[in-house]
């Protein structure tokens, strides 16, 4: 029968073992062995059956044991030491705190999804579990971060198997009270709430969840209240899903209300007030409105308001193409602002402006998040350096005139969360070289270009370690193969080839990821006979596992799985390849150390950054990848092997893709295989294993999400903070006058005139020339402008790369024609063909860069003729 209504009852605990579920409430757990130890020795079953979540263990252990251990003075000490050091790490001083200079305060970090642990499905992908990671490093080092999100009731979803390899989509309900979180509470007791205002006088309330993510505060929230309609209900009911006015309100959910749930915990709990928001993607853009809305109630306007919350907002973009960010419809977005609906205090079309595609190539009727956080924030950056070049190329329409070199948008490197993603093996191998702290500090911590003590790991450690690792990954498969085909539908009599499925002496190859056709997930069986080969090669064969969801929506992915499912049930080749289905944070952290190799083969440079790779890494696991998001960065061959690119202009998709599945193939027989299975005088792989020590000591401290959170809080947070802290109500009207000002004289602004002491077209390398332009700048002054010699090889076409800025200064004017003078020396400072020209940008003391405002003069073409601005 069913149950007519579900209810969750709590255990009570035994005053001796309080703490637990103080241990069980903090997800440290999810990264900390000995708390982790200390809940399987709670009761070893209940844990495995709980999936190692320690909310659902205790409120399944049995009370009898619960007594017996509050008698158990063993386990009362260990209790008692991993409560401490709870408590020494949530109150110690850490990095962040012992830094000098003026940090932020705090910093509010929004992002759709975050993957923190398999015990809290809130991610369906790379940008949640990089949220995750975002938030544990940043509690690792002390950075004062305020994570806000949404509190998806059925999370994204969970996949299964049909008989003939169909992606099935399941969507459980998750009761919050089931959850590692807590209510957050007013102090009368009551749940906090925030609220959005909706068209027709509606209202959409949400209720705000508290997830302690270390030392970090996650807020998330949850429209699922009575409150609100039943339609308003449904609103953060699945991660991605809906239409575009449900996702619409996601949106603005997350950034409008986010806003307002970070202001309503920091007047709860006394936390400092943010000084940095930092926009994970465009999702939570709306958030800038929101607090432009706050300081037009405290008095400002709304140019004035918008200098002010640019100064301190960062945004990080992740995707490398125009599809992959949300477009709205400009009438749905207006109609959800303004006088009948929310943030009434500022007009429809200021808030529709900040969205619009207003550049060549752009849709005026569409509403671009991407476009909004970009002009909300005054610093943006992409997740590699390759991604960073790739969208400063995409939003280069937004900064008209300048070079796409020139952009304002930099980069910081995706890295991963070691202490989470290293197999506890490969954690306690090196803790035995360096100790535990400093095995701890280096994974956490990081700051060392180089691990040198893995050189002092014997061969025949390292070598065990990785059989150690790809056994259990076999036991595992075993077990989930098991389980989805009895899903399946099949029956025990046709399981019995799953005990032999892998097999822990062979070369073990993962692939494992979102499966949007980008990602090539099906380039391996390009050439099916091959590689079937490879799989069963008498000598040197491979093995692969293979996982991965397509979107709900999207059947061209579902038909990729499907593909590669009936591939993997091949009776031939079932026991070499199989696909796991429901990938996941709790498969992955078992995947990732079990590889040999760890294979990304997307369309180059459509993978932002992709961390998988990194993760896979930091366990040994040596990468085979297409030169793509960080692989194109930090590839070496002591780390592993680069696929070769097929993406020349006139290289049409089907043969691109046969070109790299070639190459693919070739370094899998050619050199990896051989590699793998040579054996040296030791009777060990001497080879691979020096690729596997070079991995660990050099590409691991690259790789680390504490590498990242540092970068983070030195070349952004704390700029954006020092710039909020200048914006002071009266500098921010400055501010925004001047830039009213400047656009409205920019017409005026020209390069009249340019000469060089350079008496012919050809000159010495070390030559210096002097330069002298005069320059209109109609109603400005010389204090508001910048006027710049640009200068550096020039291509066939004459366009200047590698350019050098040299500032000019003013000597003289205006002449009777209103022209300034500027001069200042030439140095030509490279050989081959030289060129320069000159150009004026607005200039201010409170701009990030002259870049920021996207006004530029530069000479005429006539002008450029007389002046001779070319050397050969």
């Amino acid at each position: 029968m069913k149950a007519i209504r579900r209810l969750t009852v709590r255990p009570v605990l035994p005053d001796p073992l309080r703490p637990l579920s103080d241990l069980a409430r903090n997800l440290r757990w999810s990264w900390h062995p000995e708390t982790r130890d200390l809940f399987h020795s709670v009761d070893p079953e209940c844990w495995t059956a709980s999936g190692g979540d320690p909310v659902r263990l205790l409120g399944t252990v049995r009370p009898a044991r619960l007594a017996e251990l509050a008698e158990d003075r063993r386990f009362l000490r260990r209790l008692t030491a991993v409560a401490d050091d709870l408590d020494h790490y949530m109150t110690g001083d850490r990095w962040y705190q012992a830094q000098s200079g003026r940090l932020p305060a705090a910093v509010a970090y929004f992002s759709p999804e975050f993957g923190i642990t398999a015990a809290l499905p809130q991610y369906s992908g790379g940008l949640g579990i990089l949220a995750g990671d975002h938030l544990k490093a940043a509690s690792d080092l002390g950075v004062p971060l305020v994570g806000v999100g949404l509190l998806y009731r059925h999370g994204y979803f969970r996949q299964s198997l049909s008989r003939d390899g169909w992606q099935q989509e399941h969507y459980p309900v998750l009761d919050p009270h089931e959850l590692p979180l807590a209510p957050l509470k007013e102090r009368d007791g009551t749940p906090a709430h925030v609220a959005l205002a909706l068209p027709g006088g509606r209202e959409l309330r949400a209720r705000v969840w508290l997830a302690q993510v270390g030392r970090v505060p996650l807020l998330l929230l949850d429209s699922d209240v009575e409150e609100n309609d039943p339609g308003e209900r449904g609103v953060t009911d699945r991660l991605y899903g809906g239409g575009s006015e449900h996702r619409l309100l996601q949106e603005m959910l997350l950034g409008i209300g986010g806003v307002r749930a970070v202001r309503t915990y920091c007047r709860l709990t006394g936390h400092p007030a943010p000084e940095v928001f930092h926009t994970n993607e465009g999702h939570a853009g709306f958030l800038g409105l929101e607090r432009i809305a706050e300081l037009c109630d405290a008095g400002s306007d709304f140019g004035s308001a918008l200098e002010a919350v640019r100064a301190g907002t960062v945004f990080t973009t992740h995707t490398p193409v125009p599809a992959g960010i949300d477009r709205f419809d400009r009438e749905l977005v207006a109609r959800h602002f303004g006088p009948d609906a929310e943030l009434p205090r500022i007009e429809v079309e200021r808030v529709l402006r900040l969205g619009m595609e207003t550049y060549p190539g752009g849709e005026p009727n569409l509403f671009n998040m991407a476009v909004m956080g970009l002009r909300l924030a005054q610093r943006a950056n992409g997740v590699s350096v390759l991604h960073g070049g790739v969208s400063r190329g995409m939003f280069a329409g937004l900064w008209p005139g300048f070079d796409a070199d020139e952009v304002p948008i930099t980069s910081v490197t995706n890295g991963v969360h070691a202490p989470t993603w290293v197999a506890p093996e490969v954690f306690r191998l090196g803790a035995r070289q360096i100790g535990v702290q400093r095995a701890e500090d280096a994974l956490a911590v990081g700051g060392s270009d180089r691990w040198d003590s893995v050189a002092d790991i014997p061969d025949r450690d390292i070598w065990e370690l990785r059989r150690t690792l790809r056994a259990q990954l076999v036991e595992e498969v075993r077990e989930r193969l098991r389980a989805s085909w009895r899903q399946r539908g099949a029956g025990t009599a046709e399981l019995g080839w799953i005990d032999d499925a892998l097999d822990p002496d062979v070369l073990t190859i993962g692939f494992a990821r979102r499966v949007p056709s980008y990602k090539r997930l099906t380039l391996m069986l390009r050439d099916r006979e091959r590689l079937t080969e490879l799989l069963l090669h008498p000598e040197r064969p491979i093995q692969i596992v293979v996982a991965g969801k397509a979107h709900p929506a999207d059947d061209g992915g579902k038909r990729l799985v499907q593909e590669l499912v009936r591939f993997a049930d091949d009776a031939r080749v079932r026991h070499r390849i199989v696909f796991l289905p429901d990938y996941g944070m709790a498969m992955a952290q078992k995947l990732y150390p079990g590889c040999d190799i760890w294979l990304n083969n997307p369309l180059r440079p459509l993978e932002a950054c992709g961390t998988s790779g990194m993760k896979a890494a930091l366990n040994g696991c040596l990468n085979l990848s297409v030169l793509d998001g960080w692989w194109d960065e930090w590839y070496q061959p002591d780390f592993g092997w680069a696929i070769p690119t097929a993406d020349g202009a006139g290289t049409d998709p089907d043969r691109r893709d046969a070109i790299e599945a070639d190459a693919l193939y070739d370094l899998l027989e050619q050199r990896i295989t051989p590699r793998f299975y040579e054996r040296g005088a030791s009777g060990l792989p001497d080879r691979w294993l020096e690729m596997v020590r070079r991995t660990l000591s050099l590409l691991g401290p690259k790789v680390l999400a504490g590498r990242m959170v540092r970068e983070y809080v030195e070349r952004l947070y704390t700029p954006a903070a020092e710039a909020h802290r200048a914006m002071d109500p009266d500098s921010a009207r400055g501010l925004a006058e001047w830039k009213a000002r400047v656009r409205a004289a920019w017409p005026g602004v020209s390069v009249d005139h340019v000469e060089t002491s350079a008496a012919t077209a050809s000159a010495e390398l070390g030559t210096t020339l002097a330069l002298r332009v005069r320059v209109k700048l109609g109603d400005l002054a010389p204090e508001d402008v910048e006027v710049q010699a640009v200068s550096g090889r020039v291509d066939s076409e004459d366009r200047i790369t590698d350019a050098a800025r040299t500032p000019l200064k003013p000597v003289g004017g205006p002449d009777l024609e209103g022209r300034w003078a500027y001069e200042g020396p030439l140095a030509l400072d490279r050989t081959g063909p030289f060129g320069y020209t000159v150009r004026v940008l607005p200039a201010h003391r409170l701009l990030a860069s002259g870049v920021e405002t996207g006004l530029v003069a530069v000479p005429s073409g006539d002008l450029v003729e007389a002046a001779g601005l070319l050397m050969r």
